[in-house]
């Protein structure tokens, strides 16, 4: 009938999440002396609208595994540290100390599983600094491997 075949077109598009999303064409983002909420404006692909540009914060709309991984760009003149973050608890972490003055990068990556409306995003900490531009290097991505 019309409202099984509407029934399977909304599971099958609860199962297509992926979101490639970049800081954008900033320059640096200055140190400030509390950690911030990344928000990655400059969205490439957001399957299943789980990303929310105008915050930073993914949204998990499914019960399932999740992976995340992110970059971070930063001048080796100045400390970059980006954390990421599943409900206000931090998972994984990336640092650059500074090192001289060349431009560095920095990756991570984590399988999350993860309930319906739960939150992930990127924090920079305090006092650290963070550079995208044109080229798009610091990136935020993350999408639905399996449901559970």
């Amino acid at each position: 009938t019309e409202s099984q075949v509407e029934e399977l077109i909304r599971d099958l598009q609860g199962r297509q999440v992926a979101f490639l999303a970049s800081i954008s064409n900033v320059g640096h983002i200055s140190p400030f002396n509390t950690e911030i909420t990344l928000i990655y404006k400059n969205v490439y692909t957001n399957i299943g609208s789980a990303y929310n540009p105008s915050t930073g914060i993914s949204t998990a709309p499914v019960r399932g595994v999740y992976y995340f991984s992110f970059s971070g760009h930063n001048s080796s003149s100045r400390p970059m540290e980006l954390r990421l973050m599943n409900n206000g608890e931090q998972m994984i972490t990336v640092y650059n100390h500074v090192s001289g003055n060349r431009y560095e990068t920095a990756t991570n990556g984590i399988s999350l599983q993860l309930n319906v409306g739960e939150h992930v995003y990127m924090q920079r900490c305090a006092n650290t600094w963070i550079f995208d531009n044109s080229n798009n290097h610091s990136t935020f991505i993350g999408h639905l491997l399996f449901r559970l």
